[in-house]
């Protein structure tokens, strides 16, 4: 209720109140999960349950302690403080104030000139934040960096990993992942945004040119209703269980998808456990990201549907994030047989533009992450100098992007419209490996779709049973 109205006063203080008492909460989780770890009969839970529940529990061990609950809850006050800043801004554009998620409708434009007014428009009201941004950040960082101090970290990367549930992979695993990234990946997306550019007769690839795919602007969907209607008969296409989930959620109206001022800015899918319901909440625009927002929270909703059915532990039904995010970026392609009900005689130009808007994305990723390792490396960095090591590793990671000019964006600041990098730390890698993933999984249905639906379906079905590297192994995916 908070996300679909962020200034609601009643959600609001509702919002307020789990700041103040999270934290509580999860002290008590911890003395929960510490009676079980510490538990003479342990052996016989971890039979009983899980290993990997247990494993969980320790994580959670190493990640909470009664000293940072003051800390955890100014954390939580400084995250909400950002949230809705981001939700509450408005964005003049030729005459209207628009929300962000409408604004950024032109930025698919065909038209050069808009896309370019759309970014000016978009750095020009975030710099008049600027002052709010770094400060709400800097706290955020302060605040963490001595949290992880307290419990004896030497900074909060590692605090922050426990906090992910990292099981099967650590910092250097992740830094080699990175590095091929840039070896194998980052000069194939920079030859083909070049290669795009000449088809769209630009000479200077900018920011304001990295959403189009295809002259003459990339493809629209139907609207939403008609969208919903095309979802249905897509997932009836898929099979009963797929048709029987979709229906599900239209029948209990579990989705809010209206852009509008005050809602929260992304998308996302919950569950209310007790009826077993998952709740989709997106920001239509009118563009074929209307179609990758729904196929995308859909996975992640149409997972929790399956899991609730087969995995016996409820603890278990989800994996650790990479995970969760293989089956909503995978259901994006698995759902390529019938994109054209959204998109009539475009879908081809939607398949391209999809399908290269995945690979470019995983280098986008990475840059994320590798700036968050820095910041809370080094803590005592100024607002310039995180600006100036963000615009550095653009040039690592996307070399063939020229910001030159562009307010907000030309000094550096353009990480501070990415939400995950100040609510959700060092949860943006997982999008990374989950792409990878998906593209396995788009690969073999372009041989076999049976076969790939198959694998996706053995992957799902094990929720969070087993680490996201033995989910991967077992369905013979790298």
């Amino acid at each position: 209720r908070y996300t679909i109205n962020t200034v609601d006063p009643f959600y609001l203080a509702e919002k307020d109140y789990y700041d103040e008492i999270g934290p509580e909460i999860e002290n008590l989780d911890l003395q929960y999960a510490s009676a079980v770890l510490d538990s003479p009969f342990r052996a016989e839970l971890e039979q009983a349950l899980s290993p990997i529940l247990l494993r969980s529990m320790e994580l959670q061990r190493r990640s909470m302690s009664p000293g940072i609950v003051d800390d955890m809850v100014e954390e939580n006050k400084l995250v909400s403080e950002y949230a809705q800043l981001m939700a509450g801004m408005l964005f003049p554009f030729r005459g209207e104030q628009l929300p962000r998620p409408m604004l950024m409708k032109y930025a698919r434009s065909a038209d050069r000139a808009t896309r370019r007014e759309c970014y000016e428009v978009l750095g020009t009201t975030l710099a008049a934040h600027s002052e709010q941004l770094d400060g709400i950040f800097d706290r955020l960082v302060h605040v963490r960096d001595r949290m992880a101090r307290k419990m004896g970290y030497e900074n909060f990367i590692e605090l922050g990993y426990c906090r992910m549930e990292r099981m099967c992979y650590d910092v250097q695993a992740v830094q080699t992942f990175r590095e091929n990234i840039v070896r194998d990946i980052v000069p194939v997306v920079s030859r083909l945004r070049l290669e795009n550019a000449k088809r769209l007769g630009i000479d200077t690839f900018r920011l304001y040119d990295n959403e189009v795919f295809t002259p003459g602007g990339d493809p629209t969907p139907c609207g939403k209703e008609a969208l919903f209607a095309a979802a249905q008969k897509m997932y009836d296409g898929m099979g009963d269980v797929p048709g029987t989930f979709f229906r599900m959620m239209c029948q209990n109206e579990a989705f809010d998808v209206d852009a509008r001022p005050n809602k929260w800015g992304g998308g996302y899918c919950t569950e209310f456990v007790k009826y077993h319901q998952p709740f989709i909440l997106a920001n239509f625009n009118g563009t074929s990201g209307d179609v990758d927002v729904l196929t995308h929270e859909a996975g992640h909703a149409f997972a929790d549907f399956i899991a609730s059915q087969t995995v016996a532990v409820r603890a278990l039904s989800c994996p650790t994030m990479e995970g969760a995010e293989t089956h909503s970026m995978s259901m994006e392609f698995l759902t390529a047989p019938w994109h054209h009900l959204f998109f009539g005689e475009l879908t081809d130009k939607y398949e391209l533009s999809h399908a290269e808007d995945a690979l470019l994305f995983i280098p986008y990723g990475c840059l994320v992450d590798h700036f968050q390792e820095e910041v809370y490396r080094h803590p005592e960095m100024t607002p310039e100098e995180r600006n100036q090591k963000w615009l550095e590793l653009e040039g690592r990671y996307r070399p063939y992007i020229n910001f030159d000019g562009l307010p907000f964006y030309g000094r550096g600041a353009g990480w501070q419209r990415q939400l995950h990098i100040y609510l959700y730390p060092f949860y943006y890698i997982d999008y990374c490996m989950a792409q990878v993933m998906s593209l396995q999984f788009y690969a073999l249905s372009l041989e076999d779709r049976e076969k790939a639906w198959e694998k996706y379906m053995a992957f799902v079905r094990q929720g969070g049973t087993k680490t996201f590297v033995d989910l991967a192994h077992s369905v013979d995916l790298r």
